[in-house]
């Protein structure tokens, strides 16, 4: 459901009441069925719903009171987002990312520069250390560059080094990015990524779970770094220390039951610590290219010239011939590729066995085939 004013009233409201925080929200929103009848409902009702405590409810009764100021707040609040181009949007709102839903504790409200859109749906975040080497800052443009490229959208925080650096690879690449701040949308952090914040929205979105004039203050990051892990598929760390804020993010991901990849670094400096760390932990997948990624994430590249391959000047058996039919330049897993071509797993992985030997089919980890011609 789109809320309307009365009910995004409510809602903003239902934020300030101190102790409530968005698990204990999405619950009393829904028992009761719109923050509106939150503030409708009798203390004893408000207590029955989990997690909610006698003070508890106490606190939201008496911040009834508060609603004409929420509503004042709210219409001033609307007025400045259109002025700046900005947008609100809420958890029950139909343009939520779906990813971000499904997180532990996911933002109630959050506030756009630019543009969500489906393809954002196939996110992966970059970030690291905001001192990186040479190494790290050719590793950040090149898993961001190359991503990108494959159609998927870049997440990061707009901090200085690695986050920097991945943004501008996917804006270099043609791609789309998403950069996730610790302050308000008009409080861009650090300060001379303004202009960088303003091509992020004109190709993705900057965003923040902090109303305007929300300073970045050191506490805000953690919760940025939550949002980071939950709008995407996957979390790769490029360099860090031991407790560099990408490790919070890595633990963030893992949290959520997302991936989270590492590259291997230099075993003499400070920002390979952490990555190596996260390997040697079994606690993050180790990469040394994108195809690693996409592989394990199961993604599908995206097609150079289109997914219609040309058939072969080689002659195919009529069994090849089915299974090619089913092969394009994005990866596919054998058991795909059988179900597809009405063949037995067996037969399938014997015919394209035969086809690689002939250099039409290339095989990737995983048992994903592509055609290679």
């Amino acid at each position: 459901m789109d809320l309307d004013f009365e009910n995004l009233a409510a809602l903003r409201t239902l934020l300030e009441v101190d102790g409530l925080g968005p698990s204990k929200i999405l619950n009393l929103v829904s028992k009761f069925g719109s923050p509106q009848n939150v503030f409708n409902a009798d203390q004893r009702s408000i207590t029955g719903v989990n997690l909610i405590s006698t003070i508890l409810a106490q606190r939201i009764k008496n911040a009834s009171v508060l609603l004409d100021e929420g509503r004042k707040k709210l219409s001033d609040e609307l007025t400045m987002l259109k002025k700046r181009n900005f947008k609100l949007l809420t958890y029950y709102d139909k343009a939520y990312p779906e990813l971000l839903k499904n997180i532990y504790s996911p933002p109630i409200i959050i506030y756009i520069w630019g543009e969500i859109t489906e393809k954002d749906k196939t996110s992966i975040a970059i970030v690291g250390t905001r001192m990186p080497t040479g190494y790290g800052k050719q590793q950040a443009e090149k898993f961001g560059g190359e991503l990108a490229e494959n159609g998927i959208t870049i997440t990061s925080g707009l901090a200085r080094g690695i986050d920097s650096v991945s943004h501008k690879a996917a804006l270099k690449h043609g791609g789309r990015t998403i950069a996730v701040i610790g302050s308000g949308l008009d409080r861009i952090y650090p300060p001379e990524n303004k202009k960088l914040a303003e091509e992020i929205a004109q190709n993705g979105a900057v965003i923040s779970e902090f109303s305007l004039g929300t300073k970045p203050d050191a506490s805000n990051f953690p919760r940025r770094n939550r949002i980071i892990a939950g709008l995407t598929l996957g979390t790769i760390i490029v360099e860090s220390n031991t407790n560099g804020g990408a490790m919070q993010t890595a633990a963030l991901a893992l949290d959520q039951n997302r991936e989270v990849f590492a590259i291997p670094g230099n075993l003499d400096t400070e920002q390979s610590r952490g990555t190596n760390s996260l390997i040697k932990k079994g606690e993050a997948k180790l990469i040394t290219n994108t195809e690693d990624v996409l592989v394990e994430l199961d993604l599908k590249l995206k097609p150079v010239v289109g997914k219609n391959i040309p058939k072969p000047s080689e002659e195919l058996n009529i069994f090849e011939s089915k299974i090619f039919d089913q092969l394009s330049r994005e990866p596919k897993h054998i058991d795909t590729i059988a179900r597809e071509s009405n063949l037995s797993t067996s037969d399938c992985l014997i015919n394209l066995l035969s086809m690689e030997f002939k250099g039409l089919v290339k095989q990737l980890p995983g048992k994903q085939f592509i055609a290679s011609n």
